[in-house]
């Protein structure tokens, strides 16, 4: 496996971007330059993220998400951060 993150990975297990490799190593979120721990979902090349909003569920008992526009810098865990 590079140490380059996917373009685009999404932690549901039914996406068809969910990557099951990738996530065992662990991926860091950095978004408009602050680390977010939220993420569900992120696409670099669109720039954006799916993010859980508070602890409500939908009526699947999946958490509630907004799409946010910015910033997505993605980072294996494994590795050194990206600086700021």
């Amino acid at each position: 496996m590079t140490d380059t993150p996917p373009d685009r990975l999404s932690n549901d297990p039914r996406s068809k971007f969910h990557d099951e490799a990738a996530l065992a190593r662990g991926i860091g979120i950095r978004f408009n330059g602050v680390e977010k721990t939220t993420v569900e979902e992120y696409c670099v090349s669109e720039g954006w993220v799916r993010m859980a909003v508070g602890r409500a569920l939908d009526r699947r008992g999946r958490p509630i998400t907004l799409k946010f526009n910015g910033e997505v810098v993605p980072y294996f865990l494994d590795t050194a951060a990206p600086e700021k």
